[in-house]
This record gives structure tokens, C-alpha cells and sequence, in this order.
């Protein structure tokens, strides 16, 4: 609970009381350069007053996930910029070939087109990305899953490197901004 007062049109908090401490963040300087990570990039895609309450739901799961589980924090990272970008309108096409619209032998990631394609389309586009099944069923997941399930799944380390990949160059290609997990020591 927080209270304000309005002062020459403007709100000041007086006072307030936290929901969550986060407690293991606050101990792990690990989970804390994660947790800061995300918070740039969602300072960097909101505007103060604007109602964002998708990202702002996205990023205390994703708090949460990081302080409080122990989960591969490069897959928490890599599916909160996946469900990020769909929140903030750049899900890519994860249905068919972006291309050709087929259904069939999807294989590859594509940044430029902004989504998944198959292997003859792949050929021809220099941004694609090969990835394994694991990876297309992560990605689709993560743009998909309700919220408050978001994060209840793991998968192969080999997925989890892809899905890093192509969630940091997306991230990067479309914000037009390289973001980099910045190391505290």
C-alpha cells in the first residue's frame, strides 16, 4: 500500500510498504545482474504514466523466476526478450514459413523477416538462424504461455544457447540497440 498527494499537478509518494523483497537478489550478485539487465531494457521501452501492465507483469514473473527459482537464468532472460518483443509489438511469425507460408519442415529463425521459415526459404535470407525442434517449440512457447506459466519449462542446453541467440539479436534488431549483460565485478 502507497500513499501520495498531489502537489502543483504532480503525484509524491509519502510512503509505502513492499509486496516482495526479493531477498535472494539482494544476496546474489549473479541474480542481481540479471535482474538488472531486464529492468534496463524495460526502462529503456516504457514511458513514464504510459499503462503497461503486460511488461510490467512480464518483468515481476521474470524478478520473481530469477530470485526465487533456480532456473537457468539465460533461459528466463532469453524467454522474457522473446515475450517482450510480442508484447511491445514484435512477435514474429511463428505459426508458418514467414516466406512461403508453409507449415512444413520449419528449421530456421529469421531476424530480418521477423520469424521462423523453412529450409528452402532459409537458403536464401543471410539473417536465418538454424534451430532444433526444441528450440521452435521454446519459442513458440514463450510467446505463447499464459503468463503466470510462462517460465514452467526447461529444456537442452543446446536449445537454451540457440534461444539465446536469436532472443538477443532479435531483441537488439528490432530496439535498434545492442544490450549487454553487464558484469558487476
Amino acid at each position: 500500500m502507497y500513499y501520495t498527494e498531489e502537489i502543483g499537478g504532480t503525484y509524491h509518494i509519502n510512503s509505502c510498504e513492499p509486496i516482495e523483497v526479493f531477498y535472494n537478489a539482494r544476496i546474489d550478485l549473479e541474480r542481481l545482474q540479471y535482474i538488472a539487465h531486464i529492468t534496463k531494457i524495460v526502462e529503456d521501452i516504457t514511458n513514464e504514466n504510459d499503462t503497461s501492465y503486460n511488461v510490467l507483469q512480464l518483468l515481476l514473473n521474470t524478478i520473481y523466476t530469477i530470485s526465487e527459482t533456480e532456473m537457468d537464468k539465460e533461459l528466463v532472460i532469453s524467454i522474457f526478450k522473446m515475450r517482450l518483443m510480442s508484447l511491445i509489438g514484435f512477435t514474429p511469425e511463428i505459426r508458418e514459413c514467414v516466406s512461403c507460408k508453409t507449415k512444413e519442415n520449419i528449421t530456421h529463425f529469421s531476424i530480418k523477416n521477423s520469424g521462423l521459415k523453412c529450409e528452402n526459404c532459409a537458403k536464401l535470407d543471410k539473417s536465418v538462424i538454424k534451430i532444433s525442434e526444441a528450440t521452435l517449440y521454446a519459442i513458440k512457447y514463450a510467446i505463447m504461455a499464459p503468463a503466470k506459466k510462462l517460465f514452467s519449462f526447461n529444456t537442452s542446453e543446446e536449445s537454451i544457447e540457440e534461444l539465446k541467440l536469436i532472443a538477443k539479436l532479435y531483441l537488439d534488431d528490432k530496439l535498434e540497440k545492442t544490450y549487454k549483460l553487464e558484469k558487476f565485478i
